[in-house]
């Protein structure tokens, strides 16, 4: 299966003035559900940056290198990475901040005009802690998932000053290797915690069985005051935060979650602040309607 083409960049003769010069987008494998472009877009208009376009950039593994190399080259700024690309984006990139190679993925590159260089950086980490907007200093935490964002949520819950903080993962040994590299804790089984973030796709679907594939139950979900879900449908609740809810925990949705990472993103290609509300608004009008 091919990935969509790389859209060239206009040529400086081109005589559409409203054809966009500078591209951004966000790299993913499958991404068609991401609602990065709508909110993206959305903080370009009002920004007046008329002449940015963020979109999405579906790309399979065995092309994700050639792909990225490519865009530089073909007008693009930079791109968000997501689902299975974190980790090979910091392999892939010629230089990566302290963060993204502490946390050994990228959420965030950046393309060198001229040179073609690509900068990494990891937002997801202080994203996380931004829409969780509370002190996690001292407080337990389990993080659900192995892969690069739970690698971010790990070494940011364990670096703000969380009294411990642990890894499940349905494969175990992919949450031992990842506990060994950030200096935290594996558990066979999820752990009564105050902070719980989930980090895997499970709850994308409806039909999941969210709380069984996490090996958490309705009355499991009393002892975590705070749940946090990357996982987002629209103005949907998952079945994970609708349960934690019920169960008196305060809870933070991944819309939330993406709308702090992705305005860092912004800032870092533009130079500009981001407009969160009109990010929020977006990303949430934008899910809806794909339901």
């Amino acid at each position: 299966m091919q990935a969509e083409p790389v859209p060239r960049a206009p040529s400086s003769a081109a005589s559409d003035e409203s054809a966009p010069r500078r591209r951004l987008g966000v790299l993913g494998w499958p991404v068609a559900h991401s609602r990065s472009p709508a909110m993206q877009n959305a903080a370009l208009q009002a920004l007046g940056l008329h002449d940015w376009r963020y979109q999405l950039l579906p790309v399979p593994p065995e092309l994700f290198a050639q792909t990225t190399r490519a865009l530089g080259g073909s007008g693009f700024v930079g791109a968000n990475v997501t689902i299975p690309h974190k980790q090979a984006a910091l392999a892939l990139a010629d230089s990566a901040s302290e963060a993204a190679r502490a946390i050994g993925a990228a959420n965030t590159l950046t393309f060198a005009q001229g040179s073609g260089a690509i900068a990494a950086e990891n937002t997801d980490a202080p994203g996380l802690l931004a829409a969780i907007g509370e002190p996690i200093t001292g407080r337990r935490a389990l993080v659900l998932g192995a892969g690069g964002s739970a690698r971010a949520a790990a070494w940011a819950l364990a670096r703000t000053g969380a009294s411990e903080v642990s890894i499940w993962n349905r494969t175990s040994e992919r949450a031992t290797e990842l506990a060994r590299a950030l200096d935290v804790r594996a558990v066979e089984r999820p752990q009564a915690a105050e902070v719980l973030v989930n980090c895997t796709s499970v709850g994308l679907q409806p039909t999941d069985d969210a709380l069984s594939r996490l090996a958490l139950s309705t009355a499991s979900l009393g002892e975590f005051p705070l749940v946090v879900d990357l996982v987002y449908r629209g103005d949907e609740e998952t079945e994970l935060l609708a349960a934690a809810r019920s169960a008196g925990a305060r809870t933070v949705d991944g819309l939330e979650v993406l709308v702090a990472q992705g305005a860092l993103s912004l800032e870092l290609w533009t130079g500009r602040k981001a407009p969160l509300q009109t990010m929020r608004e977006a990303a949430r009008e934008g899910a809806a309607s794909t339901r």
